[in-house]
């Protein structure tokens, strides 16, 4: 007789709460996934508000700062195609020097944009720690204490760096000019930041530090003098040197480059200095700035040469003889009759050797 099999009925799994022997780090780890999770859970929104919140600065701050440099590449830009129309004028050359306007231009536009850069993002950084619930107070005063040491360490680079952007700014000078800086002169062929430099009257280049220049002397705006001083002898008529003097200045002011390089009349200002063998006659002109002295080599030319055909003499110039002078007397280069010449007078006959004795002569 078979005996029916009963089945055994199944026993629950024990959990870890059950089993008193569980290790301590398994209840750990389940804390801390628990507490992990309601974190999170907590503070999601606030992670995403804040992540919103630094990606909408990061993007205004990209956006403001390409804004603002295409404005002032734009502006830059108008500057120069400006300054390229007004060259190819007549008096393009006298008003506007194309070079000099756009290094000007580029270094001012290059110090615009480095600042709005440094506002904008210097701006965007500490919104960005700001909404990172970062205490700035600590960090602003540590970069006040490193800006002041910088300074110190670096016065003479940031005096040079001030120096040539107001000098850029304010125009005191440019490419072209002949300016006189104290410690240098030259004409100028580079207007830097922190450099300018320079090329002398004998070709050498001078590298001038902006925060060394005390004071700028500029030749080559406005207008210049060109002046000349001419000696003539005390006895020549001032109205004749007047009336020649304003003849040589008509005909130079009507040619070529002259026309265009005197910007006044040629004066005669009168008599500078009157000595006993000479006077000086003083004869100025207002001239192109830096075409002085070309002015003053052809004045001098020109004058010199209408004085010769004047009969104006110069002081300096070879002697002549004066009309009214009397005939030298020709007996005054013959020397006076010598009694010597005369051998029969008293004074040959006195001087003539004595004659030797006739008789023996005697001798111990």
């Amino acid at each position: 007789m078979e005996v029916p099999l009963v089945p055994w009925p199944a026993a629950p799994l024990p959990t870890a709460a059950d089993v008193p022997d569980a290790p301590a780090s398994v209840k750990e780890a389940q804390a801390s996934v628990t507490e992990a999770a309601s974190f999170i859970e907590q503070n999601w929104a606030t992670w995403l508000s804040i992540g919103l919140r630094i990606l909408l600065i990061v993007l205004i701050a990209a956006v403001v700062r390409s804004v603002v440099r295409k404005a002032l590449t734009k502006l830059i830009n108008r500057m120069n195609s400006s300054a390229e129309a007004v060259e190819g004028t007549a008096l393009g050359g006298l008003l506007v020097n194309a070079e000099r306007r756009r290094q000007r231009s580029e270094a001012i536009g290059s110090v615009l944009r480095s600042v709005a850069s440094f506002l904008i993002l210097g701006t965007a950084a500490l919104m960005v720690l700001a909404a990172l619930k970062i205490d700035l107070a600590p960090l602003l005063a540590s970069a006040g204490v490193a800006g002041v040491a910088i300074g110190f360490g670096a016065r003479n680079l940031v005096t040079d760096f001030l120096s040539g952007v107001f000098m850029i700014m304010e125009d005191q000078y440019g490419v072209g000019d002949k300016i006189d800086a104290g410690v240098a002169s030259g004409e100028v062929i580079e207007v830097g930041l922190r450099v300018t430099k320079l090329r002398g009257d004998n070709g050498e280049i001078w590298y001038v530090r902006n925060g060394e220049i005390k004071r700028i002397g500029n030749l080559s705006q406005g207008w210049a003098t060109a002046g000349v001083d001419v000696q003539v002898r005390p006895t020549e008529s001032l109205t004749k040197i007047r009336e020649v003097v304003q003849q040589v200045a008509d005909g130079m002011a009507k040619e070529s480059p002259w026309d265009e390089r005197l910007w006044g009349p040629v004066e005669v200002l009168g008599l500078d200095e009157v000595l006993l063998a000479s006077m000086t006659v003083r004869v100025s002109a207002k001239t192109m700035p830096g075409q002085q002295f070309a002015v003053e080599r052809e004045l001098r030319w020109r004058i010199k040469d209408a004085f010769d055909a004047a009969g104006i003499r110069i002081i300096g110039g070879p002697p002549v003889a004066e009309e009214d002078e009397e005939a030298a007397d020709p007996s005054a280069s013959v020397a006076a009759p010598s009694a010597m010449a005369n051998p029969a007078s008293p004074q040959a006959l006195a001087t003539a050797p004595i004659p030797p004795p006739a008789g023996p002569r005697i001798t111990k």
